[in-house]
Order: structure tokens, then C-alpha cells, then sequence
């Protein structure tokens, strides 16, 4: 896995894996009580990548993309529950 993204219980982490060995890695940790809205796009016949776009109080917009056969479903009930 190169760059990635977790959601656990409090928040969700980012992480960015930089250069090419792969040896820096960058996280980044979203509270869900920062997100003020937030947009799923799943994926269609033709186009196979899949978008989350959450909106942060302070951060503005955080775009995550996903391919293969992520449930976007179960990620927005996810942060439905968090978030509403």
C-alpha cells in the first residue's frame, strides 16, 4: 500500500507515503466532530474510481480517491454516524 486512508472510531487518518522508497510517510489525523459536510461518489461502468470529499471547519476540503472495489456505502454510513 502506498498512500492510504483509516477510519477508526474518532477520526480518520491519511496517510501520504512520499519519495520513492517510500521511507517518509506522512499521517494526517481528521476528528469527525471537524466535519461540516462531506460528498461520495461511487464508481460507474465506465469510470472505476470511487471520491469522498469531506469539508473541515478550519482545513476547507479533503478530497480521497479509492479504486477497485471500495464500499462507498459503507463509508458513508460510517461517517453518518459520526457526523449527524
Amino acid at each position: 500500500m502506498r498512500d492510504g486512508v483509516v477510519f477508526t472510531n474518532k477520526r480518520i487518518i491519511a496517510v501520504n507515503v512520499q519519495g520513492i522508497t517510500g521511507s517518509k510517510k506522512d499521517f494526517t489525523s481528521l476528528p469527525y466532530k471537524n466535519i461540516v459536510a462531506y460528498s461520495v461518489e461511487t464508481s460507474g461502468t465506465f469510470d472505476l474510481d470511487s471520491e469522498l470529499e469531506i469539508y473541515f471547519s478550519s482545513l476547507g476540503k479533503v478530497k480521497f480517491e479509492f479504486t477497485g472495489r471500495t464500499s462507498m456505502v459503507e463509508i458513508s454510513k460510517l461517517i453518518s454516524q459520526h457526523v449527524l
